[in-house]
């Protein structure tokens, strides 16, 4: 996985499923990548399946209306032409994905973990699950 910063888009997996999801814009797509990662649950979670779930669970926050301050431009033009009522149901699933590439049976996480910048990286995980809490909650 060549990555480039520690930003959930700043890697070659991530760039190719935003470029992929702009071409094919849909909740299903979302739900399937973030079910990878449930199905990957009982396993050790492969580094781009998790990359790949990071970057719809931030897509899935974009469409709630909590995009990061770095999320990519040319995906923030897509969100309007989604149904927020088709991606309101990926809210938890995107929760379980995120706390499961942070635990402690997920390559990337062990990858970030022998990096300099791993306190950044699960930091932003941790904001990224924040952003996906309901208002209020």
């Amino acid at each position: 996985m060549g990555a480039w910063g520690y930003y959930n888009f700043d890697n070659d997996t991530a760039a190719d499923f935003a470029e992929d999801f702009k071409a094919e814009p849909s909740a299903g797509v979302l739900e399937q990548v973030l079910a990878a990662v449930q199905q990957a649950a009982d396993d050790y979670l492969d580094a781009e399946v998790a990359s790949e779930a990071l970057a719809a669970a931030e897509i899935v926050a974009a469409i709630l209306g909590r995009p990061a301050r770095n999320f990519p431009n040319d995906l923030l033009g897509i969100i309007p032409r989604l149904d927020l009522s088709h991606v309101e149901p990926l809210r938890k699933p995107a929760q379980q994905a995120v706390r499961a590439i942070i635990g402690p049976e997920s390559e990337l996480r062990e990858l970030w973990e022998d990096s300099d910048e791993f306190e950044n990286w699960e930091g932003l995980q941790r904001q990224l699950l924040k952003r996906l809490d309901k208002p209020g909650a």
